[in-house]
């Protein structure tokens, strides 16, 4: 088939799972077209039968915002037009969804013209922050109601969108996904020794875009119950407004000396690799894309009881969970972890085979196959 596949290409859980689809089916012999404002983080090297289409947002003096649906809509008219897509696939339900509605109407303009089908991925962002503020609310329903196909990366996200927006047409559940044969521990001792140089000190990690949402602060407040049991440092990956939060707040519990921050990283299996603990604290998620890359990675993952996270951690088996604010739990489970060399062993090798059996890319993909086969039917 020909898919189109419209993104974010910011780091997050929503473009980094629209790139690993689109490389995926590229390789499944599916041509793909990627469409976003840049290059998508994580789309990497070429590979056949995946390419990029940068959406253009120009700006005039009338108009106050920047255009960006309208640019985008055009877009998918003209990749559509040159392309013959006969998928296309939007990560978002605003805009993306949206945009793709808007081109399907100029596509069908032309008399015996047949548009793409759609089909629309729900990530969380859409649903519970942007969906259910009344400025978007109808659109975002619509955009939802009118598509051919619509998942959701969880259950939960799934509910949220029937309860906040009053949707009652069929969501098909597809989780996020990731390469298994990529997203695995390796060996790293010089990695390990040079970000935890100590001998016996553990190194806890936090991987994310550092929103308000990920509450920043969290991460630090447990680790500071932590680091006052067991010799730690800890590893902030990624960037984003709340970094800033974490000096200051370092600054404050007098622990900046026990932080490494290494910004926004394409490739976060050879940090993950050198890691003994995950921590999570999100006041919400809607999957956990970073939970599971820890996993993955055999690392064990302390987060919050929240949204998806319950899908893809079973508390007490391939991780703990405690409610949003019960950081001491957190800073007990972790503590657990780390001192406990049985459990840490049980907890990771549980995760890693759950990963495997339920969330690499050759047991979700073929589900985004059938949900485009369905359509096409």
């Amino acid at each position: 088939m020909n898919i189109g596949i419209i993104c974010y290409a910011s780091v997050g859980g929503s473009g980094v799972v629209a790139t690993e689809l689109g490389k995926a089916l590229a390789t499944r012999g599916h041509d793909v077209h990627i469409i976003s404002t840049e290059m998508p983080f994580r789309l990497g090297e070429f590979r056949a039968g995946l390419s990029f289409h940068q959406v253009i947002t120009p700006t005039y003096p009338l108009f106050r915002e920047p255009q960006y649906l309208l640019s985008l809509a055009n877009k998918v008219v003209d990749v559509t037009r040159e392309f013959n897509l006969d998928i296309i696939h939007a990560h978002y339900a605003v805009p993306h969804a949206a945009a793709a509605l808007l081109a399907r109407q100029v596509l069908t303009s032309t008399p015996g013209a047949i548009a793409p089908k759609l089909v629309a991925t729900l990530h969380g962002t859409d649903i519970t922050l942007v969906g259910n503020d009344p400025s978007y609310s109808e659109i975002v329903a619509h955009s939802i109601e009118q598509s051919d196909c619509v998942t959701a990366v969880s259950q939960s996200l799934c509910d949220s969108t029937r309860s906040e927006l009053g949707v009652t047409r069929d969501i098909r559940v597809i989780p996020n996904f990731l390469d298994c044969a990529v997203h695995r521990r390796v060996v790293q001792p010089e990695l390990r020794k040079r970000l935890c140089p100590g001998e016996g000190t553990k190194l806890i990690v936090h991987v994310s875009n550092f929103r308000p949402v990920k509450r920043v602060d969290a991460v630090l407040e447990v680790f500071d119950r932590i680091r006052r049991q067991v010799s730690s440092r800890l590893l902030l990956v990624g960037d984003g407004p709340e970094l800033a939060t974490a000096y200051r707040l370092g600054r404050q519990l007098g622990i900046s000396d026990l932080i490494d921050t290494v910004g926004a990283q394409e490739e976060v299996t050879p940090l993950l690799s050198v890691a003994d603990l995950f921590l999570l604290p999100s006041a919400e998620e809607s999957f956990g894309l970073a939970a599971l890359e820890a996993m993955a990675c055999e690392v064990p993952v302390v987060a919050s009881r929240v949204g998806g996270l319950p899908e893809v951690i079973e508390d007490g088996l391939t991780g703990f969970l405690h409610a949003p604010m019960d950081l001491d739990g957190m800073a007990k489970s972790s503590l657990a972890l780390l001192q406990n060399k049985s459990l840490h062993r049980q907890i990771v090798g549980v995760a890693q085979q759950r990963v495997s059996e339920k969330f690499c890319a050759d047991r979700v993909v073929p589900m985004y196959e059938d949900c485009y086969a369905s359509v096409m039917r």
